[in-house]
């Protein structure tokens, strides 16, 4: 259920939603999304039955910032759910979740896009991956410096890694009350997006994972095509 307290935090935005249940809170998240755009429901810290819940709403996408964790929750829920790593993503964990993930949002370095190839050769997978690039004032948020990337990606060397697949980019914005900044952040990394689609990274560069409970109608206005929502559909975490 979400609470007043709640609704305070990002009503700034005028993000509300009505206390109901997680079922009828993926429901109306769905219907209130444009067609096109994929819901990533953020089950961090929640438990499997909050996530079996959203599952039997439709829901099949989850997103998850430790492996472990990831990898006990995969182990005792439906074969069918899509696992997605969205958090920062630590070389010696990749291990636990190359068998299944799908789609690992969070790749900051050539050196973790490495070790995700080497982990997926050893799984006989080949595994989708998004390049998160920092688009935030905070320096503690993670990902490629944008100057930093388009010149890696102009050295094309990421094609020395046959078990990944580059789909896209990724990126958190500035967590403020301030509307237009967070909207010149999203702005900044859509024309990134649209720069590298328009360099030839192929028809599989498909994804902009920007947008999370907070920012993102802000996001899908800026040209998201995929958020990450957490809050709003399970209640405020717990992270005691």
């Amino acid at each position: 259920m979400l609470s007043d307290k709640f609704n305070k935090k990002y009503g700034n935005f005028g993000f509300r939603l009505d206390a109901m249940g997680i079922g009828d809170n993926i429901i109306k998240l769905k219907g209130e999304l444009p067609e096109g755009v994929e819901l990533v429901a953020v089950s961090k810290t929640y438990p499997s039955e909050d996530i079996l819940e959203a599952y039997e709403a439709g829901q099949r996408v989850f997103g998850e910032s430790r492996p472990q964790e990831m990898k006990a929750k995969h182990g005792e829920l439906p074969g069918d759910i899509r696992w997605h790593m969205i958090g920062h993503l630590q070389t010696n964990k990749v291990k636990y979740i190359a068998p299944f993930v799908e789609l690992v949002h969070s790749v900051d370095s050539d050196r973790l896009l490495a070790e995700i190839d080497r982990q997926a050769v050893r799984c006989g997978r080949t595994i989708d991956v998004l390049l998160e690039v920092h688009i935030a004032r905070e320096e503690s948020k993670h990902g490629w410096d944008a100057e930093e990337l388009k010149a890696y990606m102009a050295a094309g060397s990421a094609a020395a890694y046959g078990n990944v697949r580059l789909r896209g980019l990724m990126g958190i914005a500035t967590y403020t009350e301030d509307a237009e900044q967070v909207r010149g952040e999203f702005t900044r990394l859509r024309e990134l997006f649209d720069r590298f689609c328009a360099n030839g990274c192929g028809p599989r560069f498909d994804t902009l994972s920007m947008g999370m409970t907070g920012d993102y109608r802000l996001a899908v206005e800026c040209g998201s095509n995929m958020v990450r929502i957490g809050s709003l559909i399970f209640g405020e975490r717990d992270y005691a």
